[in-house]
């Protein structure tokens, strides 16, 4: 598997303060097609566009909403980054507002997958392993083409249409395939048979089965599906250790953006990234399922990024508690050891 050594021409996080005036947000170095944005500075719900359901379309991570259409949001997914309109309840350009935007290309156009029993509209990037994918539930078990080539080991969907959770699939965790645990909420993993999905994802399709909240008939939802590429990606698991001196996560790469959530209690999701606190001692975090601004994290929560992975240096039940299980979503910044054989560094 060929390694990817510019994980920035797939993912990048930019920083920006809102005006409330229409904004262009360049510096994102390719035309995204799935944007996520979090204010940092005060209490406001994230947006979530991409480029599969249109610009204006928003959903949010810490909301069980539908899909709202909203003009003045993310008006245009452009060559190096997006336009915004004047905001609207503080989701995205509030004048003088600072505000993380997450960054992804798939393949800036959308094609017809008939790999399913459910045909889907799919915007893929085999090399980077990402995926946007758009069907119809049927309300019967089902599979749903992802168009990667690859099984993904992280699946997040979302009922547009009406209320209800982010179900996110994670291989790491034994019992995925019955169970479930949601990007909106901080309870832990349930697992049993509750129809989210059905089976594990294979190179072509991922399962669902008839929970209302994967595949009711009828309803249009939304799936980000991401597949290991070595250089760029992680998805993984590790136990806690409880010590101040915490658990080192190998992810082979120079993180630029690690999301983790403890599945054995109820905590929240957390998002760190190399933009929003560049040095090590890293102290920052942001909280996806929660609409709060970021926070300078106590000792507990204290992590490094490393050249080759993240070390916890905390023994806080939201990052490192002895003997609970955490998985994590890791993209690069540099690999390791790119094909110019220049080594990634600390920071």
């Amino acid at each position: 598997m060929a390694q990817i050594n510019k994980p920035n021409q797939y993912f990048n996080t930019v920083l920006y303060t809102g005006t409330g005036s229409e904004l262009a947000i360049t510096g994102v170095g390719f035309q995204p097609d799935w944007t996520w944005i979090k204010r940092r500075d005060a209490v406001a719900n994230g947006g979530m566009f991409d480029n599969v359901r249109g610009a204006t379309k928003l959903l949010s991570s810490s909301q069980t909403d539908g899909e709202q259409t909203l003009a003045q949001s993310l008006k245009s997914f452009d060559s190096d980054g997006f336009t915004l309109g004047t905001g609207i309840n503080g989701y995205v350009n509030t004048s003088g507002s600072t505000t993380v935007s997450w960054n992804w290309l798939a393949s800036n156009t959308t094609a017809s997958n008939t790999d399913g029993s459910i045909t889907s509209t799919v915007s893929a990037n085999t090399t980077s392993g990402f995926s946007i994918v758009s069907y119809t539930g049927t309300g019967a078990n089902a599979t749903v083409g992802h168009g990667l080539s690859s099984a993904p080991k992280v699946v997040i969907t979302k009922n547009r249409d009406g209320i209800g959770n982010w179900e996110v699939y994670h291989g790491s965790i034994s019992g995925m395939s019955g169970g479930f645990i949601e990007l909106n909420q901080t309870t832990a993993f349930t697992g049993g048979s509750y129809g989210v999905w059905n089976g594990d994802p294979d190179s072509s399709t991922f399962g669902i089965g008839t929970n209302v909240a994967s595949n009711t008939s009828g309803a249009n939802y939304i799936a980000y599906c991401f597949a290991e590429k070595q250089g760029f990606s992680k998805f993984g698991s590790y136990v806690g250790n409880g010590n101040a001196d915490g658990t080192f996560v190998y992810t082979g790469f120079k993180p630029a953006f690690f999301m983790l959530k403890n599945i054995d209690a109820a905590e929240s999701w957390t998002i760190r990234d190399t933009k929003r606190s560049p040095y090590n001692v890293g102290t920052i975090d942001i909280f996806p399922n929660l609409p709060n601004a970021e926070t300078t994290s106590g000792g507990g929560n204290f992590y490094d990024i490393l050249s080759n992975g993240v070390k916890l240096r905390g023994a806080d039940a939201r990052q490192n508690q002895s003997g609970q299980n955490y998985i994590y979503m890791a993209f690069a910044e540099n690999p390791l050891v790119g094909t110019n054989n220049i080594p990634a560094t600390a920071r």
